[in-house]
């Protein structure tokens, strides 16, 4: 796949980090004109009471005023295991797009089943105003972005390009950081390392948005790095380190690592748009399953 990099552009990339999740969520901007796109929004959730909130998002959506922005895409980068999205609150309040790879219906075939879900939820990522394939174009003002197919993760996992930023989801984090888990359904650590390998073919200049970062050692939280960092220092696949040693760690690694707090109601609601499923009475509810993940 020949994808249309552009190292021309610099886009300028705010970004607000969401400590009780240690996600980090971006406004892209295009250096030409006023449109912008937001990258993995959060929508707050207290999990023991049961409360929704919208501080994280109206941070973002006050910003884009402020700027006198025009949103023209809401970007998930995958269906997160451990924060809910904020996209359709943000899109009711200032419009704009909300995409999704097209690997979501597998998600939303595998959760579905999971939660129980019936005929009624549909499986065919209907609930996204775009489902990208690899390659697949599309514009922020006079920008042009493109996704990468990068699964291992989850099957639904696309990195976005635009101009010479990339944000990576959960395909990579920063270079002591590593990597992310690949033992949720349809995650596969070989398949995850053969995408970080194709991230890491971009330009060594191309700078890299991480979507979380938990501050390894006690360091600073940190979001960007580039490519020829991740490729010298990784700590999981830099430095040639071979696909069978990164499957070997990633595979006991995964094992003793416990399940996202969030990660009941964020497959709930992301793999819908960032809706909030209900009950019969149309009453917002979400489900537990016992046993299920």
């Amino acid at each position: 796949m020949k994808y249309p990099i552009d190292m021309e552009i610099t886009p300028e990339v705010e970004a607000f980090f969401d400590e009780p999740t240690n996600t980090i969520s971006y406004i892209v901007k295009d250096p030409t004109s006023d449109a912008c796109a937001i990258i993995d929004s959060v929508m707050d959730l207290d999990y023991a009471a049961g409360r929704i909130t919208h501080v994280s998002a109206d941070l973002m959506i006050d910003r884009i005023r402020e700027r006198g922005l025009t949103l023209e895409w809401i970007i998930e980068t995958h269906v997160h295991a451990d924060h809910l999205s904020a996209a359709p609150y943000i899109q009711q309040e200032l419009g704009g797009k909300i995409g999704v790879g097209e690997g979501i219906m597998i998600v939303q075939e595998t959760f579905g089943k999971v939660f129980n879900e019936g005929t009624e939820f549909q499986r065919d990522g209907s609930q996204f105003d775009a489902l990208f394939k690899d390659g697949d174009t599309y514009q922020v003002g006079n920008m042009t972005a493109f996704a990468m197919f990068t699964p291992g993760h989850t099957p639904a996992c696309m990195v976005h390009v635009m101009g010479n930023a990339a944000f990576t989801g959960d395909t990579l984090f920063m270079p002591d950081g590593g990597s992310a888990r690949a033992d949720f359904p349809g995650g596969d650590a070989g398949v995850l390392y053969d995408s970080i390998m194709k991230v890491l073919s971009l330009p060594d200049e191309m700078r890299l948005f991480m979507c979380h970062d938990y501050g390894p050692g006690g360091r600073d939280i940190a979001w960007e790095t580039n490519v020829a960092e991740e490729k010298a220092n990784n700590i999981h696949v830099g430095d040639g380190k071979t696909k069978e040693d990164f499957v070997k760690f990633r595979t006991e690694r995964d094992s003793k690592l416990t399940m996202p707090k969030l990660i009941i109601p964020s497959l709930q609601v992301n793999m819908r748009a960032g809706e909030v499923p209900t009950d019969e009475d149309g009453n917002p509810m979400l489900k537990v399953p016992i046993n299920g993940l």
